[in-house]
């Protein structure tokens, strides 16, 4: 931005200084002068009570030239050292703001790394300081962030283009083969790439908040779910149990259904062989509402819980499969709970498996469809 030239806040700084002090001195010369009008006109000459000498009090005119010279040295003495005083402390002081105001043009030159960490007690200037390096740090981490995700969603798309290129290059290299099994193929990798688009599109849409809020209750989200899943859960042989009170909430239906089906498609398909089982439940306290989704299954680290809400974090014994998904459900899920100003909890099970909280704030209750 473009800006006019002017005077420095260092410059504007020592001038108040020495107009603060110039003024100050001034105010009391002129109480002096005041003081002045009760003196004589004349000099009096005063005797002794013997008679002999005498004392000489200055007459107004006499006084005046005397406090007249003097004012002048003063007021010339207090402006220099105003001014020169002034210059010094306020480059003390505003030493702090050079080093905040260098350490953001560096950031601006994308080295976010810097640090200003300015050593001393708090004040305005520590504060101000303090709170640019977490700034920093948050910019940084989220940078580092997205570089990673768009590293792994190029990967990610790049693995069904590439085997649609090789069933292409196949076919073409050989007539005789079966279009059919081609076709079903070809179908299937289409749509994994489709679902990973979509996927890659609801993740943004969640990040950047651009959504209805409405009035809903969290217990029919999770019913729906339920419903929705429970041809899955019987193929592989997993009982759900659903339970919960009424959870009044304020987002979207639409991203907090898909944040549910999420958690339970990842409860049903990451559990056991045989006779395995979700709890899903909601719950309301005083200042929020709560889903709960936990599954039997295998033993999880807890280093490796920490790392299923990366996006294309599928963990070490989470490999591909049928319905394994793209590897951004609980990334999505995680994504939709804080654009909804929730959190989301992680906890390995001891017996095994997972155990899923998401909070959100409860609505208001004057708050109605």
């Amino acid at each position: 931005m473009d800006r006019a030239p002017g005077l420095s806040v260092r410059l504007k700084l020592t001038l108040s200084y020495a107009g603060f002090l110039v003024l100050a001195g001034a105010s009391l010369l002129a109480l002096w002068a005041a003081l002045l009008r009760y003196f004589p006109e004349a000099s009096i000459i005063g005797t002794t009570r013997a008679g002999i000498g005498g004392t000489l009090l200055p007459g107004r005119s006499s006084a005046q030239r005397a406090f007249g010279e003097a004012a002048a040295i003063v007021v010339a003495f207090l402006l220099v050292f105003g001014l020169l005083g002034g210059w010094i402390l306020a480059g003390r002081m505003l030493a702090p703001l050079t080093r905040i105001t260098d350490a953001a043009r560096t950031a601006a030159t994308g080295s976010l790394s810097h640090r200003i960490r300015l050593p001393g007690r708090r004040d305005e200037f520590r504060e101000l300081a303090d709170a640019f390096d977490t700034m920093l740090a948050q910019l940084e981490a989220h940078i580092a962030e997205q570089q990673r995700f768009a590293a792994n969603a190029s990967h990610e798309l790049r693995t069904p283009l590439a085997i649609t290129q090789t069933l292409l290059d196949v076919a073409r290299n050989d007539p005789n083969r079966d279009s059919g099994q081609l076709d079903e193929r070809l179908r299937a990798v289409n749509a994994r790439a489709i679902d990973l688009t979509e996927a890659l599109l609801l993740l943004s849409r969640a990040g950047q908040r651009s959504f209805t809020r409405e009035y809903i209750d969290l217990s029919l989200i999770a019913e729906e779910a339920a419903e929705t899943l429970l041809p899955l859960a019987e193929k592989r042989g997993v009982a759900i149990h659903a339970s919960g009170d009424l959870t009044p909430a304020i987002g979207s239906y639409a991203l907090l259904l898909q944040m549910t089906t999420n958690l339970l498609h990842n409860a049903i398909v990451h559990n056991l062989p045989e006779h395995g089982t979700v709890q899903l439940s909601t719950a309301i306290r005083s200042e929020s509402v709560t889903l709960t989704v936990e599954n039997t299954g295998d033993k999880l680290a807890p280093q490796l819980v920490s790392t299923l809400t990366e996006p294309f974090q599928r963990g070490t014994e989470r490999a591909r499969g049928d319905h394994a998904g793209v590897g951004l459900g609980l990334a999505i899920v995680k994504s939709v709970a804080q654009a909804h100003d929730g959190t989301l909890t992680l906890t390995p099970r001891e017996a095994g498996g997972l155990c899923v909280t998401v909070q959100l704030p409860v609505a208001p209750p004057c708050t109605g469809r």
